[in-house]
């Protein structure tokens, strides 16, 4: 009697972030949902057993979803009607109630296993799905882990698993708990990072019968998945310019995988049908919003870049130069992760500024020490530097030498000259920086607190950039060496 083999397709995207629209390279369509969505339905119809999931981050990013609040990305991905979606970091952006509330309109399962209520540890979505497609009955489980998702601790009622280890901890009673039902296939759908997959996939017992990751957060393009401990992971980069897809043989006899093969589907016109039905609905979101928005804030006197967060850029500059001229502050710490184009200008509208600098928060006054500041760039350039990284843009006038050889901040400046022992500087970080100081820069708010009275100095970040923008004239930064790190 031969083995029991069924075909599996497996389509999977992550970090969307409100890239609806397509763009049109090289004299050809590249991505936007209407397109990916004729993919889905294309691949729906010549395959007999397809399931289609989303890993996380499908807010942030575009006009349309800042102005509907995550509404209209809701009403979108319900079209492309995914089997089931895991929580990214950025789906708390809008506030975890508010979350709750998107997902009463959402025709697609969420599932997340460890953001709880921490009075009673009750869970705010379902953990886990079990679906059966084509007889394989697979198992789906949600995961996020608290470096993604620092935002929530502004809710101070919402907990969540500190860290890998207690995410695989999660997996394994979750798979433990329902081994009595004949899975045949396991997902686990996490929003961590590629390298935080690996991890976690080489703490996984075999016994438990993970199959594949799917995940997000890194925006990872793979040539191939990775196989960690027998368990395939993959990701499909970012945006909906491609699409990951599995073709997968599952042995239900020993519910696994017996064969797979993997590509990044490229999502443009040589392939990929119009869904009409969703490009009417896009078309008109984009209209409304097109509108609004149309309105030029200024013109630089060439692109601006941003081309990494991990490093000083132009952009950066311009945004901690603004900051400190219009708040009166010593010193600007401008989340570089706030900053979310790569290129900006020349010609500025409210639509690319708002797309470029979506997080408006408040921005908070500490006041430090030398020693405190030498220890806070001794926290952020000490890490790994890499595209996820906690990093700062610096304001005019500040400049910080670090060694990695040494371990350590060599020199730090203001005004061409050393920071002095006996002072006490007045340093700006944004709302979420702030609320994380402790993990992000190495200086608790008690610390600060100590050496002046913590202020808000402005209730909208968004409000001091439009306006300092508003008032240049070809504004041209540079990247002049504020922060060198000497290797």
């Amino acid at each position: 009697m031969g083995r029991d083999l069924r075909k599996l397709t497996l389509l999977h995207s992550n970090d969307m972030h409100g890239d609806f629209m397509s763009e049109n390279i090289d004299d050809k369509l590249v991505g936007g949902v209407a397109m990916l969505s004729g993919y889905i339905d294309k691949v729906r119809q010549e395959e007999e057993n397809v399931v289609y999931v989303i890993a996380g981050d499908m807010f942030r990013g575009s006009i349309i979803d800042q102005e509907y609040r995550g509404l209209s990305t809701i009403e979108i991905v319900n079209m492309l009607s995914p089997d089931v979606v895991t929580l990214g970091n950025h789906e708390v952006d809008y506030g975890v109630a508010h979350l709750l509330f998107i997902e009463k309109l959402a025709k697609f399962p969420i599932i997340n296993s460890n953001l709880y209520i921490k009075t009673n540890h009750t869970r705010l979505f379902r953990p886990y799905l079990i679906k059966e497609v084509g007889g394989i009955k697979i198992l789906y489980i949600g995961i996020l882990t608290e470096e993604v998702i620092a935002q929530t601790k502004q809710e101070t009622l919402i907990g969540s698993i500190v860290d890998v280890y207690e995410a695989a901890k999660e997996v394994g009673r979750i798979c433990n708990a329902y081994s009595q039902i004949d899975i045949d296939f396991t997902i686990l759908l996490t929003h961590i990072g590629h390298e935080e997959d690996k991890k976690l996939a080489s703490m996984l017992d075999p016994a438990w019968g993970v199959d594949i990751i799917i995940g997000g957060h890194s925006h990872t393009f793979l040539e191939q998945p990775d196989i960690v401990n027998g368990i395939v992971i993959a990701q499909a980069g970012t945006g909906t310019d491609q699409i990951g897809r599995f073709d997968i043989i599952v042995d239900k006899d020993n519910n696994c995988i017996e064969d797979f093969t993997w590509q990044a589907v490229p999502i443009d016109e040589t392939h990929c049908p119009v869904d009409k039905d969703l490009e009417e609905i896009i078309l008109q979101y984009h209209e409304k919003t097109n509108e609004k928005f149309s309105r030029i804030i200024t013109r630089f006197k060439r692109a601006l870049t941003h081309p990494k967060r991990s490093q000083e850029t132009e952009l950066g500059n311009l945004c901690a130069d603004a900051v400190v001229d219009n708040l009166g502050l010593d010193i600007m710490l401008f989340a570089s992760g706030s900053i979310r184009k790569k290129e900006l200008g020349p010609i500025l509208t409210l639509k690319d500024f708002k797309e470029c600098f979506p997080f408006d928060d408040k921005i908070y006054r500490i006041k430090l020490t030398k020693k405190q500041i030498e220890k806070a760039f001794n926290t952020i350039l000490g890490r790994d530097l890499s595209d996820h990284v906690e990093f700062y843009q610096v304001s005019r006038g500040f400049k910080v030498k670090y060694s990695k050889k040494e371990n350590r901040v060599t020199e730090l400046s203001l005004e061409s000259q050393p920071l002095d022992d006996n002072h006490i500087y007045s340093v700006g970080l944004q709302e979420y920086h702030f609320n994380n100081m402790a993990d992000f820069i190495g200086i608790t708010k008690e610390e600060a607190e100590a050496n002046s009275p913590i202020k808000v100095v402005t209730t909208s970040s968004g409000d001091v950039l439009e306006e300092a923008f508003l008032g240049m004239v070809l504004a041209d930064p540079k990247v002049e060496g504020r922060i060198v790190i000497e290797y």
